[in-house]
């Protein structure tokens, strides 16, 4: 597990691509809002959808515009937790001082006047890795009457089914929302935004990509878009085709 405040802008991408925009999509606008009524609220929120469909770009995009007003935390889970593993990445996030308690009451009651002191949100990213009790007990600190806490849960569709199967927790769920494919018309209407050199390519030349590779998928864009970029100053040219196209999805594991 890794937390603490906000990452920097330059690491929303999956793959470093100079130029490259955050575009805002249907999905990004309808985030910002959900996000905005949660944090008002005081509520929790699940954003959940398949990997790569850019959940965490566009809460951590949207959250930025709200800092510094609002103390916003993440801690991003890498594989499954414990609740002592909970409380200390708590512990860390929220930079408290000295060393983390050795007895659970006390760590809770730490944590709990912590997070009384003043609003704040919390970002759970990944957050299919946790388990019933680590759900319990962010729902334990979120329902303490003085702590002011909005909580957003981040992960894949397995983070959906996991919450689901809480009844205490989903049933305090105020926003869910899940991020999806983009459209074949959303594709054409997004991609030459995206980055430079889709600008001015042929739209069924990006629709080619699309169905070839793509499918849809944000971070299958920038690993295109990547590989396109080298194409094209390896060629010389100055312009996306169906040729330069091809070299690029010579290079993928499984283009369909």
């Amino acid at each position: 597990m890794t937390g603490g405040h906000l990452p920097p802008p330059s690491t929303d991408q999956y793959i470093p691509l100079p130029d490259v925009r955050l575009v805002t999509t249907h999905a990004l606008l309808t985030a910002r809002e959900n996000l905005t009524d949660t944090i008002e609220a005081r509520a929790m929120m699940c954003v959940h959808g398949g990997a790569g469909f850019g959940k965490t770009m566009a809460v951590t995009s949207c959250l930025r515009e709200l800092e510094p007003d609002e103390d916003i935390r993440r801690i991003t889970f890498h594989a499954r937790a414990t609740t002592r593993a909970v409380r200390h990445e708590l512990h860390a996030a929220l930079e408290l001082p000295g060393p983390p308690p050795r007895y659970a009451s006390e760590f809770d009651h730490l944590l709990k006047n912590a997070l009384a002191t003043h609003p704040r949100t919390l970002v759970l990213d990944e957050a299919q890795w946790l388990q019933s009790d680590q759900l319990e007990y962010v729902r334990y600190l979120w329902d303490d009457p003085y702590t002011q806490l909005a909580v957003i849960f981040v992960g894949g569709e397995g983070c959906h089914h996991a919450l689901r199967k809480e009844p205490m927790l989903s049933s305090r769920i105020f926003i869910w929302q899940r991020f999806t494919r983009l459209t074949p018309e959303e594709v054409r209407q997004t991609i030459p935004l995206y980055h430079p050199i889709w600008a001015d390519a042929d739209p069924d030349d990006i629709t080619y990509a699309d169905s070839r590779a793509a499918h849809g998928n944000f971070r299958n864009w920038a690993r295109l878009t990547a590989l396109t970029r080298t194409a094209l100053k390896r060629t010389g040219r100055t312009c996306v085709d169906q040729e330069v196209l091809r070299w690029v999805f010579s290079k993928l594991a499984s283009p369909h």
